[in-house]
């Protein structure tokens, strides 16, 4: 195994983010990392940093004018008078996709609204190196799997499954499983999306939500009451030509393993029926009993279980680290879960 990793993903530091309306600690912090590479050196393997990529490759996924935002957004907030330390939207572009082409503003603060998803994606001066490093740590990742790797592991922080084409949320800026899709599916491979974050991918489920090249599975909480609360669900099946190629299985808080693995079943066969050559797993760690979301009750020795579960596909994987926050085991579930894979 394979793992990608570029130390620049360190320098995204926010302090805080809005839960309930009212500021409080930011759980994706830059010590995640040093956790998740306790668990990478209990696996072994080499671990290599990606080559830099730019907006060309980043545009795969994201819409060009989004991604000007993003690289130039600190140093245009930093301009306003007796402005906020993190650029926040005041107003919000509801009703985005009714809006008028006329309709995207020149002022940064209304751009933020058309951008900025919700109050937990806060930038930082470092925000657009540190995301971009991410996306290349994905990009590489892919690309080593077209090159003949059967596992790799990309260690994404900031994550990305909740990052759209053009908006930032939950934590994520840009698309990273999204990203190595695309560039997986572009080189010919049929690419399936399995995203097993406790949250759901809503804004993969976006990005792919109407072509039927690429499959997206989902299982995480059940969205009536919990993050990100609008998508999520059973009914989401996908649109025009994306019908019927994303499959949403949402469970209740609480979930333990043996009906996880039932869940688990149902996503890997519709997997097989798509006649997937290989997966993306979107990894979110924060599936664990001990994470501080508390959406689900999987303890270490069982993400063995579930990546063996998952291993049972054959496929060439690329695993795509999402959600995980820093707990007692978050680097022993990682090597948990790689270590089924491996099986």
């Amino acid at each position: 195994m394979i793992t990608v990793f570029d130390d620049m993903q360190r320098s995204h530091a926010p302090r805080e983010f809005i839960v309930s309306g009212k500021p409080q600690p930011i759980p994706e912090v830059p010590e995640r990392i040093d956790m998740l590479l306790e668990g990478v050196r209990r696996i072994g393997g080499p671990v290599v940093a990606p080559p830099g990529i730019f907006g060309d490759t980043i545009a795969l996924v994201h819409d060009r004018r989004y991604i000007q935002f993003l690289s130039t957004l600190w140093e245009r907030w930093r301009r306003i008078p007796d402005v906020a330390e993190s650029p926040s939207a005041n107003v919000f572009a509801l009703g985005r996709a009714t809006l008028p082409p006329a309709g995207y503003p020149d002022s940064v603060v209304g751009q933020c609204g058309y951008h900025l998803g919700d109050g937990s994606c806060p930038v930082t001066a470092m925000t657009w190196e540190s995301a971009r490093a991410s996306a290349a740590t994905a990009a590489h990742g892919a690309g080593l799997v077209l090159h003949g790797e059967s596992l790799v592991y990309a260690l994404c922080r900031p994550p990305g499954h909740h990052a759209a084409s053009d908006m930032a949320a939950g934590f994520c800026y840009f698309n990273n499983a999204a990203l190595a899709a695309e560039i997986l599916t572009r080189a010919g491979k049929r690419t399936a999306i399995l995203d097993i974050d406790v949250h759901h991918g809503n804004g993969t489920e976006a990005i792919f939500y109407d072509r039927a090249d690429v499959l997206t599975v989902s299982i995480h909480a059940h969205p009536k009451r919990f993050y990100p609360f609008f998508w999520g669900y059973s009914e989401e099946r996908g649109r025009g030509a994306g019908e019927g190629y994303n499959l949403n299985l949402p469970l209740e808080r609480g979930t333990t393993v043996k009906p996880y693995q039932i869940a688990l079943d149902t996503a890997l066969k519709r997997v097989a029926d798509f006649g997937a050559d290989t997966l993306v797993l979107a990894a979110g760690l924060d599936i664990a009993i001990d994470d501080p979301f508390k959406g689900f009750a999987i303890q270490t020795p069982e993400f063995e279980v579930i990546g063996r579960q998952i291993a049972g596909l054959s496929l060439p994987s690329l695993v795509v680290q999402e959600g995980g926050y820093p707990s007692p085991h978050l680097g022993s579930n990682l090597a948990s879960l790689l270590k089924g894979l491996l099986a």
